[in-house]
């Protein structure tokens, strides 16, 4: 089921690496105080996902100013998104979703990433951004076929400030 605007947000609890080893990360818990802007990636260390996660890394103060937090989710173990993050100074929360059902839930999932290079690789999450308000709704989805095209950061910041 592909999410839309107005729907509730699924729950959902993924691993990230914090200061002191791996740390759960439950949606439901973040829910209140800001909106959430979740951006799925297909994978760390691939040129698009570098630079969309670097160039949000640099503004993540704007979305601060709009009382927004800004999570990455992909379906690298959270190991490998550490080493990515440490190698190219992404400052943003990165949640691993290494078993894809989140990608699933959210109706992001690829049956089959990248078919025209025989690439057997079922789940990988499509490129795409939720804004998520304090009481669990979301405010905004889209969804990217394509993994080079990045999501629309204006309407983002502007679904941010009418919040």
């Amino acid at each position: 089921m592909v999410l839309k605007q107005g729907d509730q947000a699924p729950d959902f609890t993924l691993v990230t690496l914090g200061s002191e080893g791996p740390e759960l990360f439950k949606l439901s818990d973040h829910l209140g105080e800001e909106a959430l802007v979740l951006l799925f990636v297909p994978m760390a260390f691939t040129g698009v996902c570098t630079d969309e996660f670097c160039d949000i890394s640099k503004k993540l103060s704007d979305y601060e100013a709009l009382n927004a937090k800004v999570i990455g989710i992909s379906g690298d173990n959270p190991f490998a998104q550490q080493a990515w993050a440490e190698k190219e100074g992404i400052s943003l929360s990165l949640l691993s979703d290494y078993d894809h059902k989140v990608a699933e839930t959210y109706g992001v999932a690829y049956e089959q990433f990248l078919p025209e290079a025989n690439l057997i690789m079922g789940g990988v999450p499509k490129r795409s951004a939720f804004v998520i308000d304090t009481q669990g709704t979301i405010q905004y989805a889209e969804i990217q076929e394509h993994p080079k095209d990045l999501p629309d950061f204006d309407a983002i910041q502007a679904c941010l400030k009418s919040l």
